[in-house]
Parts: structure tokens; sequence; C-alpha cells
């Protein structure tokens, strides 16, 4: 049977938002796995843009062979009457807490406003070009299916159906799409990044931030709301790793 682990020395792509948990990827693939990476991010128009920045700064401390920010703007406009996410929207983003009690009187949907159409599949599919190009066989990206928001686009099948359809659509027959944080919960995966050197001072998950810094500078920083529910996992997961939280929130 051949060896389905990660080549080390071999090109990978690792799908980079610069939050918590693609950036605890980057680090496996180029840490842990030894992998020379190439990191691809998207400007989809989103509420959380400030994330960029720390995509590129975290490229470039776990010494990224590349790193591509792609223009996906259209986006932003073709979902925004679907999604709170995008900066077009006129959806609020929800309150995690008025969500979660709204979901305990049936009175809120399951999945939240701040999923956005078919994301995952579009990013899989700007990384599976670029992987065939530059020879990598590994994608690697942060979905997780524990402590999420319950995404249809982060669940195993998702992940386990692209592979499938990667080996079919492309000249690789063995295309891997890697998903080491899938099972995980939000202070494991924390644990796991601290191990490898991860800074989380300099990640983001907030779904709507403000930000601190000269705008537009490298002074420039996210402020995290506080109030999203990716603000409330980020901070239960720095709970229960029992480490202080670096993140700097507004409420």
């Amino acid at each position: 049977m051949a060896d389905s682990s990660p080549r080390r020395g071999a090109p990978a792509v690792v799908l980079l938002s610069g939050g918590l948990d693609s950036t605890t990827v980057l680090a496996i693939a180029a840490r842990e796995a030894g992998q020379r990476v190439h990191a691809l991010s998207f400007a989809y128009g989103q509420r959380h843009a400030l994330e960029l920045g720390c995509a590129a700064r975290q490229a470039r401390r776990f010494d990224a062979a590349a790193h591509e920010v792609v223009d996906l703007s259209h986006l932003g406009r073709l979902v925004a009457p679907a999604t709170s996410l995008v900066a077009a929207s006129e959806l609020a983003v929800p309150d995690a807490e008025a969500r979660q009690r709204q979901l305990e009187r049936g009175e809120a949907e399951a999945i939240p406003s701040t999923y956005v159409p078919a994301r995952n599949t579009l990013f899989l599919s700007y990384a599976l070009a670029w992987a065939e190009v530059v020879g990598a066989r590994d994608i690697w990206l942060g979905v997780n299916a524990v402590d999420y928001s319950g995404y249809p686009d982060c669940r195993p099948e998702f992940v386990a159906a692209f592979e499938a359809m990667a080996r079919l659509a492309t000249k690789a027959t063995d295309v891997r799409v890697r998903a080491p944080l899938i099972d995980l919960e939000k202070g494991a995966i924390i644990e796991r990044g601290l191990g490898l050197g991860v800074d989380y001072g300099d990640t983001t998950s907030c779904y709507d931030p403000s930000s601190v810094g000269e705008p537009g500078s490298a002074d420039e920083r996210p402020l995290a709301c506080g109030r999203c529910e990716s603000c409330m996992l980020r901070r239960q997961g720095f709970a229960a790793a029992g480490v202080e939280d670096p993140t700097r929130y507004a409420d």
C-alpha cells in the first residue's frame, strides 16, 4: 500500500486566511510535515479583510515559498444577499449570546448568516489549480467540524468528496486534501499550534473587527468585537488550553 504521509521537502498548497485554524495548519505543513508551502489567501469582500495582513505576516514567519492573494471581490457582491460576512451585505453579524437564546427557542436557523455559499469549494478549486502548476500533491486547509458554526463545507464528507473530485479533474491522480484539525476541539488546536511556535497574537478570528493602529499602515492590527460566535469559540479555546488569550477585544 502506498505511503499516504506528506513528503518532507515536497511542495504543498496551504489555504491561509490569517485566522487561528489556518495559521495552525500552515505551521503543521511547514514545521511538522516539513513541506515547502505555497500559501493562498483570498480577498472576497469579507468584513474581516484585516485578516489578510495577518496571513501575509504568518506566511513570512513560516518561510512560505510563495504567498498569493486572489482577488475575488466580485464574490462579495454575488453572495451579499445570503451572508452577513461580506461588507456589501445589509445583514448584521449575529451576536453569539443572542443567537444561542434564539436557537434554544427555535427562532434561528441551525446554520448562521455568517456562512458564505460555496466558499471552501471555490477556495479549494483555486488551490487545486495552483497545486497542479507547482507540482504539489498536498492541499492543506483548516476546517473543523467540532468547535464550529455548522457550515456544510467544513464537514469531513465535503473534504472527502472534494479530494475524490480533484483526482478526476486534474492530471494528478494522487492529490490529497489534508484537514488535520477537522476532529479537534479548539483548545487542542491551540495547544498543537503553540507547540509549533504559532504566534496567535497575530491571528484574527473575528467576523466583524475594527482596527487599532494607523489605517492602511504596517502597524494596523485587528480589534476583535468579542461578541460574534467566532470570538466566543476562540475565547473558549484559549480557556480550555489553559493559556492566556493574546487577542485584543473591544468587548
